[in-house]
């Protein structure tokens, strides 16, 4: 698919700041307001938790670092499937795509909406009564899963009606989100700095610690020596899943204007922007909270950061700061964040399904334009396997799928960095990866070992991640793999 051709189906009307917009929008929804709390109960310890922070934040920066020469050189539609596809085979770029299909995607999607309901819960209290159980309430529906729902229908439908009234919502819903968040930070610094909790909180900085539930009572373990870093490898998915989907903006580069540079710039800035948020808002919360607390307790001070009410962290800031009414106050900002998440990855996600129709490797209706310059099928079919997700497991659940995924293909897609440099020494690259190939190979080393960890940690959950990710494999050679060359 050439780009004239892409042209005359997409429209290019996002600038710069459209571009980072959606970088950023699609990194920050609901996970720096919440994960925190489980964080600070695995590693117990408010230097390990910041380093957790900062390091998921290097990672990501090396990451959308060695993207940009892949997105300056290949500037079109489905973004990260593309590279994929030209660094290896076929086969390969499928299982990608189907993974972003089945989990890491559509899994984002379901888990930011559910986030929205969950907040959106605290001004609707009726939204947490379930409304069906089955197979002895193994298998439960609340009307928030509902709600959850609705709201990826509303943005589908929102997109469905062109590049720009996505645009809009994601540029007003991001510059809002970002100044409230930013907004809060200073204040709580503000706030906290002299109230000592700070002071506490780093008087052992160093000393780990996990506590987990076992038998119904929490039991607090000290953490020394390889015990530590398992727990880090283990807790950090977390991060990286508050971090993530900062690749999204790949996925439209037909809509872009000047892709090869901004696309690269947006990665960037994006990324920058939103680490540095990221850890200023756990340095807020350090200066706000005490990080060890008591399940039991009755006030936000006493729970600390490891056993706010539902996790939600940022809300139990926000009360230090505003008091009562600091709940409502986040659960808006959270409201507004994950509605602008979603809208990002929304917009976004069609567009793979869309390239990889081009190709011959997904449904062949995926790839017809609506009259609005958009691929209403593949937004369709995205929509309707989000909200199915809506309706299973936790939000905690649908976290781990989706960034395990993403972190394999990660590796995946940078490993195609070196491939292409061999492949295609003389390829025009107007950008360059910054400090190839030392940063690409880090990340590349890191975030194996980051999976190695997972895989012994976190069991459960990387094997389903793993299986959604294999079943790719006989899908394609039994569909596609068989009218194609691979």
């Amino acid at each position: 698919m050439d780009n004239k051709s892409e042209n005359k189906s997409f429209r290019q009307s996002l600038g710069l700041f459209d571009s980072t917009m959606i970088v950023a929008g699609s990194m920050i929804g609901s996970g720096i307001f919440i994960v925190s709390a489980d964080m600070s109960r695995l590693v117990g310890s408010s230097g390990w938790l910041l380093t957790l922070w900062i390091a998921s934040g290097l990672i990501t920066l090396m990451a959308a670092l060695s993207y940009g020469e892949l997105s300056g050189m290949m500037p079109k539609a489905g973004g990260q499937f593309i590279y994929i596809q030209r660094a290896f085979v076929n086969a390969t770029a499928f299982v990608y795509g189907w993974t972003v299909f089945t989990v890491i995607q559509t899994g984002v999607i379901a888990a930011v909406a559910v986030a929205f309901a969950k907040y959106s819960a605290v001004f609707i209290p009726a939204l947490d009564i379930e409304f069906l159980s089955v197979f002895d309430g193994k298998f439960t529906i609340n009307y928030g899963q509902i709600y959850a729902m609705a709201s990826v229908v509303l943005l589908t439908v929102i997109n469905a009606q062109g590049i720009n009234s996505g645009k809009k919502i994601q540029d007003i819903f991001t510059s809002t989100k970002l100044f409230a968040l930013f907004a809060l930070i200073i204040l709580g610094i503000i706030v906290g700095m002299n109230n000592g909790v700070l002071q506490m909180n780093f008087e052992n900085a160093w000393e780990a610690s996990s506590t987990k539930l076992v038998d119904g009572k929490y039991l607090t373990i000290p953490l020394v020596g390889s015990a530590i870093i398992g727990a880090m490898g283990a807790t950090i998915i977390n991060s990286l899943f508050s971090a993530d989907a900062w690749n999204n903006v790949t996925f439209i580069a037909g809509e872009i204007k000047d892709p090869k540079k901004n696309i690269p710039r947006s990665l960037f800035l994006g990324t920058l922007i939103v680490t540095s948020l990221y850890i200023l808002a756990n340095f807020s919360y350090l200066c706000l909270l005490p990080l060890h607390g008591n399940p039991d307790a009755t006030t936000v001070t006493g729970q600390g950061i490891q056993f706010a009410e539902n996790g939600r962290v940022g809300a139990a800031a926000a009360s230090i700061i505003f008091g009562d009414i600091g709940l409502y106050i986040m659960a808006a900002l959270i409201m507004v964040s994950t509605f602008g998440c979603n809208n990002g990855l929304i917009l976004a996600g069609a567009r793979v399904y869309y390239a990889m129709a081009k190709e011959n490797l997904f449904l062949k209706k995926a790839e017809n334009m609506n009259k609005n310059s958009v691929p209403s099928t593949a937004l369709l079919l995205q929509c309707i396997w989000a909200s199915l997700l809506c309706l299973s497991g936790t939000y905690k659940d649908l976290v781990a799928y989706s960034t395990f995924a993403s972190v394999i293909f990660y590796i995946v897609t940078i490993t195609g960095l070196f491939v292409l440099r061999i492949k295609e020494p003389n390829a025009e690259r107007p950008y360059k990866a910054f400090g190839y190939p030392i940063i690409p190979a880090l990340y590349i080393l890191v975030s194996i070992a980051i999976c190695t960890v997972l895989i012994i940690y976190d069991t459960r959950n990387t094997q389903m991640a793993l299986i959604c990710v294999v079943i790719g494999i006989p899908v394609y050679y039994f569909t596609v793999g068989k009218k194609k060359k691979v």
